[in-house]
């Protein structure tokens, strides 16, 4: 814990420590309004609807971008004293996301009535609101090009300062169409909400608008996008996949169960991102690039199991907390109508926590590049929660099969995962154990 907490006094909090907990405070907030709202005004069913909207926008956003992001702030942040290389990453990224946005964009535009009967039920008419989103995609891009290049010049502050009063002003718009349309409102709230943090960003671009004359077409590098890929689809796979998934699971739900229920399951799942923020962020701040310095299994071992003795006990507490808690939970986030969601705290909880120990670990393959062993085990994961949700739910012929497939999907992800560290964290260090390789 002394580790921890020095490396956050000493780099972290010195940096952006302080705001990136506004941030993370600031998006639960906003969650949590916008959960109120809709329970009130819409009630269970449309948060079902919602809920498969905001997956599909999920996944199609990561489509948008190719899965740059990542890569982008890596390769800025090794080229910003280079600016031939700068121009080539940026001119190459530019292009090449501009191409795909369109097509994209285009792709969903003519092809809004076929979306709308695949994410939405057939007697639901929501192909105008798809069309909003294609219309409104290219933003959100330029948003993530942006944001990648001051990410890679290391403007954190700017960055998280955006984040703050972007998510201010998407949460206000979406309070003010919930009001004024109701469910209509809150589904163009999802496809619009990160396409106006661009209206934000224009700041920082014009702080930084003397990188706008580096992106040029002679620029373009295709051997850029060869070193690139690895990252790209490192982060296609499980942030396209897993919203696909979860769509299919609450589609199965509203056809086999009812709208409520399947609105029940995406209040649980709410609940469940907006406490586990906190943990995730903490770990994409310290393990993650621990994780990247170290280079022995000793210390990757030492690092694992410290964070285990001192953070897992405390959020196991808070997630104890959070279930005898959970009546007065469910009343002030969402209304008296989602009492029965009550049962489905038990089940979420106990996945959450098995799914932060192997988060926890999982983080090696993406510090150290892992590319198939990271893909294999997130396909493993996407097959499991989908296979386990539809037969549990059909078994239990209720919506508590979808939590209990959460746990065991998550206990199945987490066996694979200490097949693959098993030998370096419970094998015998060695005294010169020092080579880069034994993490491998």
């Amino acid at each position: 814990m002394r580790r921890l907490i020095d490396y956050i006094n000493n780099n972290v909090l010195v940096k952006i420590t302080s705001l990136q907990i506004a941030s993370v405070v600031t998006r639960i907030v906003a969650g949590l309004l916008t959960s109120k709202a809709i329970a009130v005004f819409i009630g269970a069913e449309g948060l079902a609807l919602i809920g498969n909207l905001r997956n599909f926008v999920s996944a199609f956003h990561t489509i948008s971008i190719l899965g740059f992001y990542k890569g982008v702030v890596k390769y800025v942040s090794g080229f910003k004293e280079n600016l031939e290389e700068l121009s080539k990453t940026i001119s190459t990224v530019f292009y090449t996301g501009f191409i795909a946005t369109i097509f994209v964009s285009l792709l969903c535009y003519f092809n809004a009535e076929l979306i709308n009967d695949i994410i939405f039920p057939s007697y639901n008419h929501y192909t105008k609101i798809i069309r909003v989103f294609a219309i409104v995609l290219p933003f959100y891009a330029l948003n993530m090009f942006s944001f990648s290049i001051m990410n890679g010049f290391s403007k954190y502050k700017i960055l998280i300062v955006i984040n703050i009063i972007g998510q201010i002003l998407s949460v206000l718009v979406a309070l003010l169409l919930i009001y004024q349309m109701e469910l209509k409102g809150a589904l163009i709230s999802v496809v619009i909400a990160e396409s106006l943090i661009f209206l934000i960003t224009l700041v920082g671009i014009v702080n930084r608008r003397s990188l706008i004359s580096l992106i040029k077409v002679k620029s373009v590098d295709f051997t850029f996008l060869k070193k690139i890929s690895s990252y790209s689809f490192m982060a296609f796979f499980p942030m396209i996949m897993l919203p696909i998934v979860a769509i299919a699971i609450r589609s199965h739900i509203i056809e086999n169960i009812g709208y409520k229920d399947a609105g029940f399951w995406e209040a649980m799942t709410r609940i469940s991102k907006y406490y586990l923020m906190f943990v995730t962020s903490l770990m994409a701040l310290y393990i993650l690039p621990r994780f990247a310095e170290i280079d022995n299994r000793a210390d990757f071992k030492k690092e694992v199991f410290s964070f285990y003795k001192t953070v897992m006990p405390k959020l196991g507490l808070g997630l104890l907390l959070i279930y005898l808690l959970r009546p007065f939970i469910v009343t002030v986030v969402f209304t008296e109508e989602f009492r029965p969601m009550e049962g489905l705290f038990l089940w979420q909880l106990l996945g959450d926590f098995v799914k932060v120990l192997s988060m926890v670990i999982a983080y090696q393959l993406l510090a150290k590049k892992m590319f198939w062993h990271y893909i294999i085990t997130e396909a493993f994961l996407v097959v499991m929660l989908y296979i386990t949700s539809i037969n549990f739910i059909d078994m239990f012929n209720s919506i508590q099969g979808a939590v209990v497939a959460h746990f065991v999907s998550y206990l199945l992800y987490f066996g694979v995962i200490l097949l693959i560290f098993g030998s370096t964290l419970f094998g015998i260090d060695k005294v010169d154990d020092r080579d880069e390789s034994a993490l491998n």
